[in-house]
């Protein structure tokens, strides 16, 4: 009874530090899109017509880049605690699915924040200003919008992903009678 009791906790917790891990990376990722960004882009252009597009992708871009550090973050932690609760007892249900989901996601973050990114502030970088004051054929342009593309679509991805593994763990909870972690 002890050692269950214990086991249960351990499980428990872990479970807890699961869901966190991706309730944080979900969330940050709709506030990146659904405020940070629409605000950051808006504030700035109406304060510096000239210039505040170009000052807001560089805050956000400089915002994007860190938030890559902890989706890697919750993306590893996600992983750690799957694979610690399978190692304290019997695997958990759908163990596979959600860590092949949770390394998905991580894979497209590393993606995303390592290569698209880095393309990105190249194309920035060579063009010494905004790619879109570029001519419309320029390929600079036309693959910077490319890889803005890409880029939301990968962030949609884990969006789903994330949203897919949250209720995936909601029904685990139902049917197993597990107690919420709110």
């Amino acid at each position: 009874p002890s050692f269950c009791a214990h086991y249960n906790d351990r499980v428990l917790a872990l479970r807890y530090v699961y869901v966190l891990a991706l309730a944080v990376w979900l969330g940050g990722m709709v506030v990146l899109g659904a405020v940070v960004a629409p605000t950051t882009f808006q504030v700035l252009q109406a304060s510096e017509p000239t210039t505040g597009r170009l000052l807001g992708g560089a805050v956000f871009g400089a915002i994007l880049s860190r938030f890559h550090y902890v989706a890697y973050g919750a993306g590893a932690l996600a992983l750690l605690a799957l694979a610690a609760m399978a190692l304290l007892g019997p695997r958990p249900v759908a163990f596979a699915v959600r860590s092949t989901i949770v390394a998905l996601m991580l894979v497209i973050a590393l993606y995303s924040g390592l290569v698209v990114l880095r393309e990105v502030d190249a194309i920035q970088q060579e063009v010494g200003g905004l790619p879109s004051s570029l001519p419309a054929g320029d390929a600079r342009r036309v693959r910077f919008d490319e890889l803005h593309q890409l880029s939301t679509r990968l962030m949609m991805m884990n969006i789903v992903g994330a949203l897919v593994l949250l209720s995936l763990e909601e029904a685990i909870r139902k049917m197993t009678s597990m107690p919420a972690t709110h």
